[in-house]
Protein backbone atom coordinates (compact mmCIF):
# COMPACT_ATOMS: atom_id res chain seq x y z
CA UNK A 1 0.00 0.00 0.00
CA UNK A 2 1.24 3.68 -0.68
CA UNK A 3 2.43 5.38 2.55
CA UNK A 4 2.48 8.95 3.04
CA UNK A 5 5.89 10.64 4.00
CA UNK A 6 6.69 11.41 7.62
CA UNK A 7 5.67 14.84 8.24
CA UNK A 8 7.46 17.45 11.20
CA UNK A 9 4.31 15.77 13.37
CA UNK A 10 6.37 12.61 13.05
CA UNK A 11 9.48 11.04 14.57
CA UNK A 12 10.93 10.55 10.78
CA UNK A 13 9.96 13.89 9.53
CA UNK A 14 11.73 15.24 13.14
CA UNK A 15 14.70 13.40 12.31
CA UNK A 16 14.60 14.28 9.12
CA UNK A 17 14.38 18.25 9.88
CA UNK A 18 17.12 18.35 12.44
CA UNK A 19 19.37 16.35 10.57
CA UNK A 20 18.98 18.61 7.77
CA UNK A 21 19.32 21.96 10.01
CA UNK A 22 22.42 20.40 11.18
CA UNK A 23 24.34 19.93 7.91
CA UNK A 24 24.14 16.01 8.03
CA UNK A 25 24.34 14.10 5.14
CA UNK A 26 22.36 10.50 5.41
CA UNK A 27 25.53 8.37 5.02
CA UNK A 28 26.94 10.87 7.93
CA UNK A 29 23.75 10.63 10.11
CA UNK A 30 23.07 6.78 9.75
CA UNK A 31 26.51 6.17 10.52
CA UNK A 32 26.74 7.59 13.79
CA UNK A 33 23.33 6.23 14.33
CA UNK A 34 24.51 2.74 13.82
CA UNK A 35 22.00 2.16 11.08
CA UNK A 36 22.25 1.58 6.96
CA UNK A 37 21.31 5.00 4.82
CA UNK A 38 18.74 3.30 3.45
CA UNK A 39 17.28 2.21 6.37
CA UNK A 40 17.59 5.95 8.09
CA UNK A 41 15.88 6.89 4.58
CA UNK A 42 13.13 4.56 5.11
CA UNK A 43 12.91 6.33 8.87
CA UNK A 44 12.75 9.51 7.39
CA UNK A 45 10.11 9.25 4.78
CA UNK A 46 7.80 7.28 7.24
CA UNK A 47 8.32 4.17 5.17
CA UNK A 48 10.03 2.45 8.79
CA UNK A 49 9.27 3.68 12.27
CA UNK A 50 11.11 3.68 15.17
CA UNK A 51 10.63 0.39 16.97
CA UNK A 52 13.04 0.54 20.30
CA UNK A 53 14.15 2.86 22.77
CA UNK A 54 17.56 2.00 21.96
CA UNK A 55 17.18 3.49 17.99
CA UNK A 56 15.66 6.47 19.30
CA UNK A 57 18.19 7.35 21.68
CA UNK A 58 21.07 6.55 19.25
CA UNK A 59 19.26 8.72 16.68
CA UNK A 60 18.99 11.99 19.57
CA UNK A 61 23.08 11.15 19.91
CA UNK A 62 23.42 11.69 15.97
CA UNK A 63 21.96 14.22 15.43
CA UNK A 64 23.08 16.10 18.88
CA UNK A 65 19.79 16.44 20.35
CA UNK A 66 17.29 15.33 23.34
CA UNK A 67 14.89 12.64 22.89
CA UNK A 68 12.15 14.88 23.32
CA UNK A 69 13.22 16.83 20.49
CA UNK A 70 12.65 14.29 17.79
CA UNK A 71 9.45 12.41 19.80
CA UNK A 72 7.25 16.21 20.45
CA UNK A 73 6.46 15.17 24.20
CA UNK A 74 4.47 16.39 25.68
CA UNK A 75 2.10 15.38 23.53
CA UNK A 76 -1.49 16.78 23.58
CA UNK A 77 -3.55 14.95 26.32
CA UNK A 78 -5.37 11.70 24.60
CA UNK A 79 -7.17 10.53 27.69
CA UNK A 80 -8.77 12.97 30.20
CA UNK A 81 -7.19 11.52 33.03
CA UNK A 82 -4.08 12.21 31.14
CA UNK A 83 -5.13 15.91 31.08
CA UNK A 84 -6.37 16.14 34.63
CA UNK A 85 -2.95 14.96 35.77
CA UNK A 86 -0.81 17.71 33.75
CA UNK A 87 -2.16 19.96 36.52
CA UNK A 88 0.17 18.88 38.58
CA UNK A 89 3.28 18.85 37.12
CA UNK A 90 3.64 23.04 37.77
CA UNK A 91 3.73 22.12 42.04
CA UNK A 92 5.97 19.50 41.51
CA UNK A 93 8.31 21.79 39.83
CA UNK A 94 7.78 24.13 42.09
CA UNK A 95 8.42 21.96 45.01
CA UNK A 96 11.65 20.19 43.81
CA UNK A 97 12.94 23.57 42.85
CA UNK A 98 12.04 25.39 45.98
CA UNK A 99 13.09 22.68 48.30
CA UNK A 100 16.49 21.07 49.35
CA UNK A 101 17.39 18.75 51.90
CA UNK A 102 18.75 21.41 53.98
CA UNK A 103 17.22 24.78 52.45
CA UNK A 104 13.41 24.82 52.95
CA UNK A 105 10.19 27.23 53.18
CA UNK A 106 9.83 28.90 56.19
CA UNK A 107 6.58 27.76 56.15
CA UNK A 108 4.76 25.26 58.56
CA UNK A 109 4.00 21.40 57.52
CA UNK A 110 1.55 19.51 58.64
CA UNK A 111 2.35 16.52 61.09
CA UNK A 112 4.33 13.94 59.67
CA UNK A 113 1.67 11.11 61.16
CA UNK A 114 -0.81 13.17 58.65
CA UNK A 115 2.14 12.03 55.61
CA UNK A 116 2.54 8.44 55.39
CA UNK A 117 -1.16 7.64 54.55
CA UNK A 118 -1.08 9.86 51.11
CA UNK A 119 2.25 9.20 50.34
CA UNK A 120 1.32 5.42 50.45
CA UNK A 121 -2.45 6.11 48.51
CA UNK A 122 -0.48 7.74 45.58
CA UNK A 123 1.94 5.19 45.04
CA UNK A 124 0.50 2.19 45.33
CA UNK A 125 -3.30 2.62 44.76
CA UNK A 126 -2.92 5.52 42.36
CA UNK A 127 0.72 5.51 40.19
CA UNK A 128 0.43 1.91 40.22
CA UNK A 129 -2.10 1.50 38.31
CA UNK A 130 -1.51 4.57 35.83
CA UNK A 131 -3.90 7.11 37.46
CA UNK A 132 -1.47 10.21 37.53
CA UNK A 133 -4.66 12.42 38.05
CA UNK A 134 -5.31 11.10 41.40
CA UNK A 135 -1.11 10.28 42.34
CA UNK A 136 -0.43 13.57 41.45
CA UNK A 137 -3.50 15.67 42.98
CA UNK A 138 -1.80 17.53 46.05
CA UNK A 139 1.94 16.17 45.12
CA UNK A 140 3.24 19.30 45.36
CA UNK A 141 2.33 20.13 48.60
CA UNK A 142 3.56 16.66 50.17
CA UNK A 143 7.17 16.70 48.60
CA UNK A 144 7.26 20.56 50.40
CA UNK A 145 5.89 19.47 53.49
CA UNK A 146 8.03 16.04 53.60
CA UNK A 147 11.32 18.20 53.05
CA UNK A 148 10.62 20.52 55.77
CA UNK A 149 10.51 17.00 57.95
CA UNK A 150 13.60 16.04 56.50
CA UNK A 151 15.42 19.25 56.79
CA UNK A 152 14.22 20.51 60.27
CA UNK A 153 13.23 17.51 62.13
CA UNK A 154 14.73 15.84 64.91
CA UNK A 155 15.63 11.74 64.79
CA UNK A 156 13.77 9.25 64.31
CA UNK A 157 11.07 11.57 62.95
CA UNK A 158 13.43 13.09 60.06
CA UNK A 159 14.30 8.93 58.83
CA UNK A 160 11.03 8.44 58.69
CA UNK A 161 10.88 11.73 56.77
CA UNK A 162 13.42 10.96 54.22
CA UNK A 163 11.73 7.26 53.45
CA UNK A 164 8.34 8.88 52.63
CA UNK A 165 10.60 11.69 50.74
CA UNK A 166 11.90 8.57 48.87
CA UNK A 167 8.49 7.11 48.47
CA UNK A 168 6.63 10.46 47.14
CA UNK A 169 10.16 11.72 45.03
CA UNK A 170 9.41 8.00 43.19
CA UNK A 171 5.81 9.09 42.50
CA UNK A 172 6.60 12.14 41.30
CA UNK A 173 9.07 10.25 39.10
CA UNK A 174 6.50 8.32 37.45
CA UNK A 175 3.48 11.12 37.05
CA UNK A 176 6.21 13.22 34.98
CA UNK A 177 7.71 10.81 32.67
CA UNK A 178 5.02 8.99 32.06
CA UNK A 179 3.23 12.32 31.06
CA UNK A 180 6.26 13.42 29.03
CA UNK A 181 8.14 15.31 31.37
CA UNK A 182 11.53 13.53 31.07
CA UNK A 183 13.41 16.45 32.85
CA UNK A 184 11.42 17.17 35.91
CA UNK A 185 11.28 13.63 36.09
CA UNK A 186 15.23 13.20 35.92
CA UNK A 187 15.00 15.97 39.17
CA UNK A 188 12.79 14.10 41.05
CA UNK A 189 15.04 10.54 40.60
CA UNK A 190 18.05 13.07 41.59
CA UNK A 191 15.91 13.84 45.00
CA UNK A 192 14.77 10.44 45.68
CA UNK A 193 18.71 9.73 45.75
CA UNK A 194 19.43 12.47 47.66
CA UNK A 195 17.09 11.63 50.76
CA UNK A 196 17.93 7.66 50.18
CA UNK A 197 21.87 8.63 50.38
CA UNK A 198 20.98 11.21 53.68
CA UNK A 199 19.12 8.16 55.43
CA UNK A 200 22.00 5.30 55.02
CA UNK A 201 19.25 2.58 54.05
CA UNK A 202 20.47 0.27 51.38
CA UNK A 203 17.00 -0.87 50.47
CA UNK A 204 16.07 2.83 49.71
CA UNK A 205 19.23 3.47 48.12
CA UNK A 206 18.88 0.66 45.73
CA UNK A 207 15.62 1.53 44.67
CA UNK A 208 16.28 5.36 44.24
CA UNK A 209 19.47 4.41 42.47
CA UNK A 210 17.23 1.77 39.88
CA UNK A 211 14.69 5.32 39.23
CA UNK A 212 17.69 7.31 38.77
CA UNK A 213 19.15 5.24 36.35
CA UNK A 214 15.91 5.42 34.71
CA UNK A 215 15.02 8.86 34.38
CA UNK A 216 18.92 8.95 32.72
CA UNK A 217 18.22 6.77 30.30
CA UNK A 218 14.63 8.29 29.15
CA UNK A 219 16.64 11.42 28.41
CA UNK A 220 19.81 9.11 26.25
CA UNK A 221 22.62 9.15 28.79
CA UNK A 222 23.41 5.57 29.13
CA UNK A 223 27.08 6.43 30.16
CA UNK A 224 25.80 8.19 33.08
CA UNK A 225 23.06 5.77 33.77
CA UNK A 226 25.53 2.45 33.82
CA UNK A 227 27.45 5.13 36.22
CA UNK A 228 25.09 5.03 38.32
CA UNK A 229 23.88 1.50 37.90
CA UNK A 230 27.63 0.01 39.04
CA UNK A 231 27.84 2.63 42.08
CA UNK A 232 24.53 1.53 42.94
CA UNK A 233 25.10 -2.19 43.01
CA UNK A 234 28.52 -1.60 44.52
CA UNK A 235 26.87 0.11 47.87
CA UNK A 236 24.22 -2.12 48.40
CA UNK A 237 24.96 -5.74 46.86
CA UNK A 238 26.39 -7.04 50.20
CA UNK A 239 23.10 -6.31 51.92
CA UNK A 240 21.26 -8.29 49.25
CA UNK A 241 20.09 -11.18 51.50
CA UNK A 242 16.95 -13.00 49.81
CA UNK A 243 16.28 -15.54 52.30
CA UNK A 244 16.18 -12.82 55.42
CA UNK A 245 12.82 -11.56 57.24
CA UNK A 246 12.92 -8.26 55.25
CA UNK A 247 14.35 -9.10 51.56
CA UNK A 248 13.99 -5.30 50.54
CA UNK A 249 17.44 -4.98 49.91
CA UNK A 250 17.62 -7.94 47.83
CA UNK A 251 14.65 -6.88 45.82
CA UNK A 252 16.37 -3.62 45.11
CA UNK A 253 19.59 -5.14 44.28
CA UNK A 254 17.66 -7.26 41.96
CA UNK A 255 15.52 -4.06 40.09
CA UNK A 256 19.37 -2.29 39.71
CA UNK A 257 20.59 -5.65 37.61
CA UNK A 258 17.17 -5.72 35.76
CA UNK A 259 17.68 -1.82 34.70
CA UNK A 260 21.33 -2.59 33.99
CA UNK A 261 20.13 -4.99 31.69
CA UNK A 262 17.80 -2.92 29.75
CA UNK A 263 20.88 0.09 29.76
CA UNK A 264 23.15 -2.80 28.60
CA UNK A 265 20.73 -4.09 25.91
CA UNK A 266 20.24 -0.79 24.45
CA UNK A 267 23.72 -0.41 24.13
CA UNK A 268 23.81 -3.50 22.25
CA UNK A 269 25.99 -5.97 25.17
CA UNK A 270 24.28 -9.06 24.63
CA UNK A 271 26.17 -10.84 27.24
CA UNK A 272 26.37 -8.37 29.89
CA UNK A 273 22.98 -7.42 29.70
CA UNK A 274 21.80 -11.72 29.86
CA UNK A 275 24.26 -11.87 33.26
CA UNK A 276 22.25 -9.05 34.50
CA UNK A 277 19.39 -10.41 34.15
CA UNK A 278 20.23 -13.79 35.53
CA UNK A 279 21.31 -12.37 38.39
CA UNK A 280 17.87 -10.74 38.86
CA UNK A 281 16.11 -13.81 37.90
CA UNK A 282 18.58 -16.05 40.86
CA UNK A 283 17.88 -13.34 43.51
CA UNK A 284 13.80 -13.74 42.40
CA UNK A 285 13.96 -17.29 42.92
CA UNK A 286 14.99 -16.90 46.17
CA UNK A 287 12.94 -14.23 47.47
CA UNK A 288 9.60 -15.18 45.10
CA UNK A 289 6.92 -12.94 44.69
CA UNK A 290 7.31 -9.33 46.98
CA UNK A 291 6.40 -5.61 46.94
CA UNK A 292 8.63 -3.31 49.14
CA UNK A 293 8.18 0.01 48.32
CA UNK A 294 5.59 -0.57 45.77
CA UNK A 295 8.12 -2.43 42.99
CA UNK A 296 6.97 -6.11 42.50
CA UNK A 297 10.01 -7.65 42.42
CA UNK A 298 9.45 -11.33 41.92
CA UNK A 299 9.63 -14.09 39.22
CA UNK A 300 6.00 -12.40 37.31
CA UNK A 301 7.95 -9.10 36.89
CA UNK A 302 10.97 -10.43 35.70
CA UNK A 303 8.85 -12.04 32.99
CA UNK A 304 7.74 -8.80 31.72
CA UNK A 305 11.37 -7.19 31.54
CA UNK A 306 12.49 -10.32 29.88
CA UNK A 307 10.23 -9.56 27.08
CA UNK A 308 11.02 -5.57 27.24
CA UNK A 309 14.98 -6.68 26.99
CA UNK A 310 13.99 -8.94 24.43
CA UNK A 311 12.93 -6.30 22.08
CA UNK A 312 15.61 -4.05 23.29
CA UNK A 313 17.82 -6.54 21.89
CA UNK A 314 16.06 -7.45 18.44
CA UNK A 315 14.78 -10.74 20.15
CA UNK A 316 11.47 -9.98 21.24
CA UNK A 317 9.11 -12.58 20.17
CA UNK A 318 11.29 -15.32 21.04
CA UNK A 319 11.48 -13.38 24.58
CA UNK A 320 7.58 -13.62 24.49
CA UNK A 321 7.24 -16.59 23.35
CA UNK A 322 9.47 -17.93 26.43
CA UNK A 323 8.07 -15.87 28.75
CA UNK A 324 4.65 -14.97 28.19
CA UNK A 325 2.71 -17.92 29.60
CA UNK A 326 4.20 -18.04 33.01
CA UNK A 327 3.11 -14.52 33.33
CA UNK A 328 -0.19 -14.47 35.54
CA UNK A 329 -1.43 -10.95 34.93
CA UNK A 330 -3.54 -11.43 38.61
CA UNK A 331 -0.13 -11.79 40.30
CA UNK A 332 1.48 -8.77 38.92
CA UNK A 333 -1.63 -6.91 40.68
CA UNK A 334 -0.61 -3.35 39.23
CA UNK A 335 -2.59 -1.84 36.03
CA UNK A 336 0.79 -0.41 34.80
CA UNK A 337 3.14 -3.50 35.16
CA UNK A 338 0.18 -5.46 33.23
CA UNK A 339 -0.18 -2.49 30.47
CA UNK A 340 3.30 -2.69 29.89
CA UNK A 341 3.50 -6.44 29.58
CA UNK A 342 1.14 -6.24 27.05
CA UNK A 343 2.61 -2.95 25.53
CA UNK A 344 6.01 -4.86 24.86
CA UNK A 345 4.78 -8.19 24.19
CA UNK A 346 2.82 -6.15 21.00
CA UNK A 347 6.45 -4.64 20.56
CA UNK A 348 7.50 -7.95 20.73
CA UNK A 349 5.50 -9.29 17.59
CA UNK A 350 5.84 -6.65 15.72
CA UNK A 351 9.59 -7.15 15.43
CA UNK A 352 8.35 -10.35 13.45
CA UNK A 353 8.04 -8.03 9.98
CA UNK A 354 3.85 -8.32 10.03
CA UNK A 355 3.63 -11.74 10.59
CA UNK A 356 2.21 -11.53 14.12
CA UNK A 357 0.58 -7.93 13.46
CA UNK A 358 -2.77 -9.16 14.39
CA UNK A 359 -1.53 -10.49 18.14
CA UNK A 360 0.27 -7.69 18.57
CA UNK A 361 -2.82 -5.43 17.61
CA UNK A 362 -4.91 -7.13 20.48
CA UNK A 363 -2.23 -7.00 22.64
CA UNK A 364 -1.89 -3.03 21.98
CA UNK A 365 -5.32 -2.69 22.66
CA UNK A 366 -5.17 -4.25 25.15
CA UNK A 367 -2.85 -2.56 27.10
CA UNK A 368 -4.48 0.61 26.29
CA UNK A 369 -7.80 -0.62 27.53
CA UNK A 370 -5.77 -1.53 30.82
CA UNK A 371 -4.05 1.82 31.42
CA UNK A 372 -4.70 4.41 28.51
CA UNK A 373 -2.83 7.23 30.39
CA UNK A 374 0.28 5.33 30.52
CA UNK A 375 0.08 3.57 26.90
CA UNK A 376 -0.80 6.60 24.93
CA UNK A 377 1.72 9.12 26.65
CA UNK A 378 4.59 6.82 25.39
CA UNK A 379 6.23 8.17 21.72
CA UNK A 380 7.40 4.50 21.29
CA UNK A 381 3.99 3.19 21.16
CA UNK A 382 2.39 5.68 19.21
CA UNK A 383 4.94 4.65 16.73
CA UNK A 384 4.36 1.50 17.08
CA UNK A 385 0.74 1.73 16.32
CA UNK A 386 1.92 4.12 13.16
CA UNK A 387 4.01 1.05 12.19
CA UNK A 388 0.90 -1.57 12.81
CA UNK A 389 -1.38 0.75 10.43
CA UNK A 390 1.18 1.04 7.85
CA UNK A 391 1.91 -2.66 7.45
CA UNK A 392 -1.97 -4.12 7.14
CA UNK A 393 -3.69 -5.07 4.43
CA UNK A 394 -7.33 -5.21 5.60
CA UNK A 395 -9.41 -3.32 8.02
CA UNK A 396 -9.42 -4.15 11.31
CA UNK A 397 -12.06 -2.38 14.13
CA UNK A 398 -9.45 -2.38 16.41
CA UNK A 399 -6.85 -0.66 14.91
CA UNK A 400 -9.22 2.00 13.68
CA UNK A 401 -10.20 2.31 17.39
CA UNK A 402 -6.78 2.58 18.42
CA UNK A 403 -5.65 5.28 15.96
CA UNK A 404 -9.10 7.37 17.80
CA UNK A 405 -8.49 6.56 21.40
CA UNK A 406 -4.42 7.71 20.72
CA UNK A 407 -6.05 11.20 18.74
CA UNK A 408 -3.90 9.96 15.46
CA UNK A 409 -6.56 9.83 13.03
Amino acid sequence: MTQKPADITEIGGRVRAIRRRRGLGLDTAAGLAGISKGYLSLLENGRRRVDSRALLDRLADALGCSVVDLTGEPFVPAHRHSADALQAVPAVQLALADCSLDDVPDVPARPLADLAEPVHEAHRNYLDHARYDLAGAGLGSLLTDLHIHAATGAEPERQRALALLVEACIVAFGVTKNLGHPDLALQAAHRAHEAAKAAADPALLAFAGQRRAQALQRVGAFRRAGTVLEQALNNTQEFADPTAADTSAAEGVGLLHLAAAMNAARAGYVDRAHNHLAAAEELGARTGERNALGQHFGPANLGVWRISIGVELGDGAAAYDRASGGIDPATLASADRVAMMRADSARALAQEDGRRDEEAIRLLDSADRTAPARVRQDPVMRELLSTLGNRTRRRSWELASLRNRFGLN
